[in-house]
């Protein structure tokens, strides 16, 4: 029988009260709390926190504090990465980050999602999609990616944009729900 970490990776319907998963969601708290209170000048120490959080690139992302995250081991990023302020990672599946993305300030990436059944959703179990971001992006301060959206190489999404549908590359998006406003020679 899967364990809920196994069903909770897979996509599948799981119960994020499991004690594996509490444990691992503290352990993730706990790294982003010495991570939020780190000085700006300790760039190695918070590159090495980053490090120890992330899945993988973790130790050459420029990532300014505050950040939240649920687990931290799902958040993949290429080199030249950087988050402003205030960015939130709700990681219960994979967020993929390629090569020199730029966040503003206040991002929100959530995979985690649940039933729309209220039935289904009051048995309190919840379920995930992957997040999947190409190079060279630039997403707008207070965007917001849902879960299971790709966003393709070289796009723009404008501020506050709420990001439902995936993004096509070399375009730009802006509204709720976002909508492509523009295309990029």
């Amino acid at each position: 029988m899967a364990s809920e970490k196994q069903k909770m990776l897979r996509g599948e319907l799981y119960d994020a009260s499991d004690p594996e998963l509490v444990t691992e969601r503290e352990r993730a708290r706990e790294l982003v709390a010495t991570y939020n209170r780190t000085a700006p000048d300790a760039t190695d120490d918070r590159r090495a926190l980053l490090g120890e959080l992330f899945g993988s690139g973790g130790e050459m992302a420029h990532v300014e504090a505050p950040i939240r995250v649920d687990y931290g081991y799902n958040i993949e990023v290429e080199a030249g990465f950087e988050a402003n302020f205030g960015c939130v990672f709700l990681d219960v599946r994979s967020i993929t980050f390629g090569a020199n993305c730029l966040l503003g300030p206040g991002v929100h990436c959530y995979t985690a999602t649940h039933p729309v059944d209220p039935d289904a959703r009051a048995e309190g179990l919840e379920s995930g999609e992957p997040i999947t971001v190409g190079e060279n992006v630039w997403i707008g301060g207070q965007a917001v990616l849902s879960p299971g959206v790709t966003v393709g190489n070289g796009a723009v999404i404008a501020a506050g944009a709420v990001v439902v549908e995936d993004v096509p590359a070399r375009t730009v998006v802006a509204g709720n729900p976002a909508t492509v406003v523009r295309e990029l020679d």
